[in-house]
């Protein structure tokens, strides 16, 4: 029996990875491990492991490593915290193989450590780019650290070929998260409401804004600029549905501007830690937009049929469809957008978007590859 050991972190990556991991936990050729770490751990953000228990999992090994503060030195200590307590975890759960997803620092520890240990390492989607976060270059060595590549376009896989990766171990699956909104139940917008116990309506948006971590130094006043933009819409009779930021570099400076902003618009402004999937999905379901510059609004959000504004360069380079536009980050140029994404011509495009991350039957191509595909724990340079 294959033993194959999911590493997660966030809200984000466990929710896209949810129904692999119980498709692996049903078979009866593998046993399924998970390891807990960041921000799953943390009262601030929503103490999110407790979404995995209400799942129906068992959390392996809970690694608590997130510090404090969000500077530079903050984020380096979270990670060695990380890659100690993985070091524990990889020890008594001998597991056969890990699956990564993304491009947070907590899962390069978590890929760095697998190397050690001989641990072949599986990565959801590698060969994106995004420009505006150092999250860019941590893909990227994490999948130097993998051995086994799943993609969401044609064009990732072809770069990750380009890296050194051999072609039989890069396979073009399309994205676990577009697939799971064609498969998931939402709840009413009136559940929805009374969970949140917040009065949403008919003219809402779902905002997610993250740190610029290219740009150090700059996440205030770029926070600032959005919030300065909402004032705006707010004042049209819109309300905002704010899930906050990751723990980046600089995200607590986010967090702290959007929740007195939230506290002073108690109004039309509901500011939460994490939604957890089934509800954040049903936000998205009954958003007229998504606003900010999260990746789940130009890979799931378009699944919806709503139009996303994406602000700045946190994604910049990330393939999208014809339901995001982009723009700068100054308070005009955000204002425009949001004229543009709250429109009734452009939500009429969105409605009829074709996402270029959706690919029929991904989970299963995914969930094929990880029971049978051979495990090398090395590897040699494909030269092209």
């Amino acid at each position: 029996m294959r033993k194959i050991c999911f590493g997660t972190g966030t809200r984000a990556d466990y929710g896209i990875m949810t129904r692999l991991m119980k498709e692996v936990d049903v078979s009866p050729e593998t046993q399924l491990q998970i390891i807990a770490t960041n921000m799953h751990l943390a009262p601030e953000y929503g103490m999110t492991v407790n979404e995995i228990i209400a799942d129906g999992f068992s959390v392996d090994a809970r690694i608590d490593s997130l510090l404090a503060g969000d500077s530079p030195s903050s984020t380096v200590k979270s990670m060695g915290l990380t890659q100690i307590g993985i070091a524990d975890a990889f020890s008594r759960l001998k597991p056969d193989l890990v699956v990564i997803l993304g491009d947070r620092y907590e899962m390069l520890a978590a890929a760095s450590a697998a190397l050690i240990f001989r641990i072949p390492v599986a990565h959801l989607y590698g060969g994106e780019t995004t420009e505006g976060a150092y999250d860019d270059c941590i893909r990227h060595a994490i999948t130097k650290l993998s051995s086994l590549h799943f993609t969401s376009t044609e064009l990732y896989a072809r770069r990750i070929i380009q890296m050194g990766e051999a072609p039989d171990t890069v396979f073009h699956v399309g994205s676990l998260g577009a697939e799971s909104i064609r498969n998931e139940k939402v709840i009413s917008l009136e559940e929805l409401e009374d969970t949140l116990g917040f009065s949403l309506g008919n003219k809402y948006i779902v905002a997610t804004f993250h740190p610029v971590t290219t740009q150090p130094g700059e996440e205030r006043q770029q926070t600032k600029a959005l919030l300065e933009s909402l004032d705006e819409i707010i004042k049209d009779g819109w309300k905002v549905l704010f899930t906050m930021p990751n723990s980046d570099t600089g995200g607590k400076t986010v967090g702290r501007l959007i929740s007195d902003w939230a506290a002073e618009n108690k109004e039309n402004v509901l500011a939460v830690a994490s939604l957890g999937r089934l509800k954040y999905y049903s936000a998205l379901k009954y958003a007229s937009a998504v606003v900010g510059n999260s990746s789940s609004g130009l890979i799931e959000a378009p699944s919806f049929g709503i139009p996303t504004l994406n602000i700045g360069d946190r994604q910049k380079g990330r393939a999208q469809g014809d339901s995001v536009i982009n723009c700068g980050i100054k308070t005009d140029e955000i204002l425009t957008g949001l004229k543009t994404v709250l429109s009734e011509d452009f939500r009429r495009k969105a409605a009829s978007t074709v996402n270029p991350y959706e690919k029929e039957g991904t989970l299963n191509k995914i969930l094929y590859r990880l029971i049978n595909a051979p495990l090398r724990s090395t590897k040699s340079f494909h030269d092209i």
